[in-house]
């Protein structure tokens, strides 16, 4: 999966005009996010280079495809580096909203401060943890908004996913807080179930756009090997949803439907090759190769009606090439034969 850029994942607010009082002062540096660019920059020269030098060795070393082991491991490294990014991202969110919110109340935590000195530091705690949950939610909404506007990629879906995976985690760890008010855990169980139906819909959503993309990615590519191949990556996007929600209907019916592609993929693949054979006048190869694809036929996730239409023609067919095969083998033997056996027969008739 690819990497959030930090300007999509964490919008910065519109900052307050600071007091009268304040004009003089300095303002505090804003926390700035890590850059993606310059990650993904750095990690892409990285797989980039280690591509050459590896094509370079083994191109010298005499392997034929040498762009293929080394293309494995440039790819190894990208997706390192992204699932690297992403979970150093998720851990500096709940420290970015904690900095923005200090940034934009400055007043707040003088408060907090001072109330802390006079003994009211349980309750500035409290309240500085709803006001951090609120905003956490507000930032929650709005990228749940963004996945959802029309031309949104599969990936934004799997991003709100992980944003409602890390408010919930947030909002359990505050629940653990005996300082807590019956309000404010009122709330926030109410907003956790806001954020469960949230998480499950932007799940589904991701499962069910990504592996229709890569499905019909599939189709319209030329080798069957990389067909079954991209085939395999969707049916892999709808297993991850389905650890997450493995009794949800919907999964259920798009992984048989991708299971049922795989399978006719193979099918038709040996189907394919058997009609070739037979057409180039090799009928027992063609035999073997109509065998071979009832062997898929019966071990594929196939429809039950389009197993039996498919093995009655494969049937047929191979019926009709043993004809071709027993009428072949009669027609090619010599005269001289014949006549053999029929002198044999008029001997031991005598």
């Amino acid at each position: 999966m690819r990497s959030n850029s930090a300007d999509q994942v964490w919008n910065r607010t519109a900052r307050p005009r600071p007091p009268a009082g304040m004009v003089g002062q300095k303002r505090a540096a804003r926390a700035r996010m890590p850059s993606t660019a310059g990650y993904m920059a750095a990690a892409g020269l990285t797989a980039t280079a280690l591509f050459f030098v590896l094509l370079g060795m083994l191109h010298s070393s005499g392997e034929d495809a040498a762009w293929v082991p080394a293309g494995l491991a440039a790819s190894v490294v990208m997706m390192v580096a992204i699932a690297a990014r992403e979970v150093v991202m998720r851990r500096a969110w709940t420290r970015y909203i904690l900095e923005q919110d200090r940034r934009e109340h400055p007043s707040r935590d003088k408060a907090k401060r001072s109330s802390s000195v006079g003994g009211g530091s349980s309750s500035g705690n409290v309240a500085s943890t709803g006001e951090l949950h609120s905003a956490a939610w507000r930032t929650l909404q709005r990228r749940s908004a963004e996945a959802d506007a029309t031309g949104s990629l599969p990936e934004a879906h799997l991003d709100a996913f992980h944003l409602c995976k890390e408010y919930l985690a947030n909002t359990d760890d505050a629940l653990r807080s005996s300082a807590l008010s019956t309000e404010k855990r009122a709330a926030l169980r109410a907003g956790q179930e806001r954020a469960r139906a949230l998480q499950k819909h932007h799940l589904l959503r991701w499962a069910r756009e990504a592996s229709r993309l890569l499905t019909d990615t599939a189709q319209r590519q030329v080798l069957v090997a990389h067909k079954i191949e991209t085939a395999m990556r969707a049916l892999t996007v709808i297993d991850s949803a389905l650890k997450v929600y493995p009794e949800e209907p919907q999964l259920q019916a798009s992984s048989v439907a991708v299971q049922e592609f795989i399978g006719s993929l193979k099918v038709a693949h040996w189907v394919e090759l058997a009609e070739r054979s037979a057409f180039k006048g090799q009928h027992m190869r063609a035999i073997n190769r109509y065998r071979d694809a009832l062997f898929y036929l019966s071990r594929e996730t196939v429809g039950d009606q389009m197993r039996m239409e498919t093995a009655e023609r494969i049937g047929r067919e191979i019926d009709l090439l043993r004809a071709r095969l027993n009428t072949r083998n009669v027609t090619a033997e010599p005269p001289a034969s014949h006549a053999a056996r029929k002198r044999k027969r008029e001997g031991e008739a005598k």
